[in-house]
């Protein structure tokens, strides 16, 4: 018998706030980065987290493995890090019986969860061998396609105040990212807490409330999910106006924006507008839903030119401004 659509949004609301609170266990504040991440885990988009070391990015997506018995690989970025030893190689094996033979050895990203440690540490050659892997979900080694496990994520972490020995990564790759999460330094009462959680003893790890099966399912009723034409073409006006020759941009983006959002920008609204219905308890997403992701959604995908860069604009703020100038309605 299948389920209605209301005891599926009822299941993933319940679902996704067993996650949010087993998370909260280790990770003290952070509701944002929290919600972010599991959102994103939800839509089958990969995330971006940017902050300084020690705000607790690495154990958000090692409490979000445990939560969702998601198999966790974790890859630490450094300038000498090559491709293949993300996406894996050819080895000499010897035989049992004599004799060698060539064989694929998989590397780290054949994971549920692939972390990429400061990723913009790598050399652009390197960062570009995730690039089929978070598109395609799939590798390809020696003209053989090798498919990722399902389900597929990526969640990369940079330091946004370290500048030597980094690289930047580039604009196909950031378009890549569902959304790019900013960690922030907490408030004192949640700093207060993480002192005292983690100089005492040690706390019980969050408990395993999903399956690979669970997060596969989240997806599937994501999709299923559908979107009233005015609230698609709300989100497709506002990733338009991003741009400098739009109808609707705004005088920021005329003035200090080079390049806006991709199509996939619009993929990013709408997918994290649906998470956002759905944990609300909602089976429809509204033009409300698509305001609530759009800094994740589109803040990496601004390209600012000289000026901009000189003027030190920020993406959120020409976003508030998107957000300001565009409305609801045609």
């Amino acid at each position: 018998m299948t389920a209605t659509p209301e005891a599926e949004v009822a299941r993933f609301r319940q679902l996704f706030a067993r996650l949010e609170d087993e998370i909260a266990r280790v990770i003290v504040g952070q509701r944002g980065a929290v919600r972010g991440v599991l959102a994103a885990l939800a839509a089958g988009g990969h995330v971006l987290l940017e902050g300084v070391p020690g705000l607790g990015k690495t154990s958000l997506v090692r409490a979000l493995a445990r939560v969702t018995s998601l198999e966790l690989k974790r890859i630490q970025f450094t300038p000498d890090l090559m491709p293949a030893d993300i996406t894996g190689t050819t080895v000499l094996v010897e035989k049992a019986g004599g004799g060698h033979s060539l064989e694929f050895e998989r590397g780290p990203v054949f994971a549920h969860l692939v972390l990429a440690d400061e990723i913009n540490r790598a050399t652009p050659k390197t960062q570009s061998a995730l690039l089929e892997a978070m598109q395609e979900h799939s590798v390809t080694h020696a003209g053989v396609e090798r498919a990722l496990p399902e389900p597929f994520t990526v969640l990369a972490t940079q330091n946004p105040l370290e500048m030597e020995g980094t690289y930047a990564l580039p604009e196909a790759q950031l378009d890549r990212f569902l959304f790019k999460l900013e960690v922030e330094l907490p408030e004192l009462e949640d700093l207060v807490a993480i002192a005292t959680r983690t100089t005492g003893e040690l706390a019980a790890p969050p408990a395993q409330v999903a399956t690979p099966e669970h997060v596969a399912w989240m997806r599937r009723v994501v999709r299923a999910m559908p979107v009233a034409p005015h609230v698609l073409r709300y989100a497709a006006r506002i990733v338009l106006a991003s741009h400098a020759a739009g109808a609707q941009a705004p005088p920021s983006v005329a003035r200090f924006v080079r390049h806006g959002a991709s199509p996939r920008g619009l993929q990013a609204l709408l997918l994290g507008a649906k998470v956002g219905a759905l944990v609300d308890g909602r089976y429809a997403a509204s033009c409300s839903d698509v305001r609530r992701v759009a800094h994740p959604a589109l803040r990496h995908r601004l390209l600012f030119n000289f000026e901009g860069q000189a003027e030190g604009v920020t993406p959120d703020a020409v976003i508030d401004e998107l957000l300001a100038r565009v409305p609801e309605s045609e």
